[in-house]
C-alpha cells in the first residue's frame, strides 16, 4: 500500500476505531455503574441489603465477564443483527462491545464504590439522607477518582476488544490490520495499525491518570 493511501486508510480505520470505542464507553458507564451500584447496595449490612439476590446478581456478572470477547462476537450476531439491522461494520461492533464491557465495568465501579469509607455512609443516614441522596451526594463523589480510573482501564480493554472485532468484519483498525496486513502480508500496514493503538492507549492513560489526580486535590 503506498504512503498516502496508507495514511488516508489509517485514518479512516482510527476514527472507526474511536467512534466505536467511545458509543461502547459511553452505553458501558449508564449500564454498568448501576449494575456497580447495585452490587454494592445489595451486600449485606448495606442500605439495601439483600444477600441472596447480591449473591444472584453477581453470579451473572462473573458468567458475562468469563467469556471470551471473540466467542461473545460471534455469539451476539443474531442480536447484533436485531438491534442494528447488520452483522457487519462499526456500529456492529457496538452491541458485542458493550455487551462484554458492562460486566467488567460494573465490578471495577463496585470495587470503587467498596472504597468510600464506610462512616461517611452512616453519617449521611444519620442526617436523613435517603438512597439516592447517599448515592449521589456521597458514594459517586466519594468514588470519582477511582471511578475515572476504572472508565480508563475499560477504554483501553474496548481498544482491544475494537481491534479483535475486525477479525469478524467489525471495522476500525483491527480490520485494516487483517485485510491489508494479515492477508495481504503488507507488513507495514500491520506495524501502522499496531503503533496508532500503542500510541491510543498510552493517550488514554495518561489523560485517564491526569483526571483522577486532579479530581483527588478538589
Amino acid at each position: 500500500m503506498e504512503g498516502l493511501v496508507l495514511l488516508q486508510n489509517l485514518w479512516a480505520a482510527t476514527l472507526e476505531s474511536l467512534y466505536m470505542v467511545g458509543v461502547s464507553t459511553l452505553f458501558t458507564i449508564l449500564l454498568g455503574l448501576p449494575l456497580g451500584l447495585v452490587l454494592v447496595a445489595t451486600r449485606r449490612g448495606n442500605i439495601l441489603a439483600a444477600p441472596g439476590f447480591n449473591q444472584l446478581l453477581g453470579s451473572v456478572v462473573n458468567v458475562g465477564r468469563s467469556l471470551p470477547f471473540i466467542i461473545l462476537l460471534v455469539a451476539l450476531i443474531p442480536l447484533t443483527r436485531l438491534v442494528v439491522g447488520t452483522s457487519i461494520g462499526s456500529t456492529a461492533a457496538l452491541v458485542p462491545l458493550t455487551i462484554a464491557a458492562i460486566p467488567f465495568f460494573a465490578r471495577i465501579a463496585e470495587t470503587a464504590l467498596l472504597e468510600v469509607d464506610r462512616g461517611l455512609v452512616e453519617a449521611a443516614q444519620a442526617m436523613g439522607c435517603d438512597y439516592w441522596q447517599i448515592i449521589l451526594k456521597v458514594l459517586i463523589p466519594e468514588a470519582l477518582p477511582s471511578l475515572v480510573l476504572g472508565i480508563t482501564i475499560t477504554v483501553i480493554s474496548l481498544l482491544n476488544y475494537s481491534a479483535m472485532a475486525g477479525a469478524v468484519g467489525g471495522g476500525g483498525l483491527g480490520d485494516l490490520a487483517i485485510r491489508y496486513g494479515y492477508q495481504r502480508f503488507q507488513t507495514e500496514v500491520m506495524l501502522a495499525t499496531v503503533l496508532v493503538l500503542i500510541v491510543l492507549v498510552q493517550l488514554v492513560q495518561v489523560l485517564g491518570e491526569f483526571i483522577a489526580k486532579q479530581l483527588r486535590r478538589r
